[in-house]
């Protein structure tokens, strides 16, 4: 899949007193995105987990460019931007209309009870899936 788009609405509860979102809220949205994502391309995050496999964010990087408001429809675009087998970068813009709001990118490892894991050993058909999403933009 070259890019995952998914359209949602800004809620009251994700804004501050000027009904701006907060900067908080943007990484929950990625998290949102990025499991939405895996889910369309075969990989449900569920699934990953009942059979051992975890990926813990490691790092997070989040740039605002111009706010989103309470009631603001917006779409979170999200792909793979790097997968070594061993760590893995989604890249997330968020736009209002055609306007860029926000990037990010988050980082994850891959563990296998509690142990960091190399992916193409393990789970080959999880490795096959996220290989055919590198580049792919």
């Amino acid at each position: 899949m070259k890019q995952f788009d998914m359209q949602f609405r800004v809620r009251y509860a994700e804004t501050d007193a000027m009904g701006i979102v907060h900067h908080a809220v943007y990484p929950v949205w990625f998290e949102m995105g990025r499991t939405e994502y895996l889910r369309e391309v075969g990989i449900p995050y569920r699934e990953m987990e009942s059979r051992g496999l975890q990926s813990p964010v490691i790092a997070i990087h989040v740039r605002y460019l111009k706010p989103a408001r309470y009631d603001d429809l917006l779409t979170l675009k999200v792909r793979v931007a790097r997968y070594t087998g061993v760590r893995l970068t989604l890249h997330y813009e968020v736009y209002r209309d055609d306007v860029l709001l926000c990037t990010g990118e988050s980082e994850h490892a891959f563990l296998n009870e509690g142990r960091a894991t190399a992916v193409q050993r393990k789970f080959e058909d999880i490795h096959e899936m996220l290989a055919r999403c590198v580049g792919e933009a």
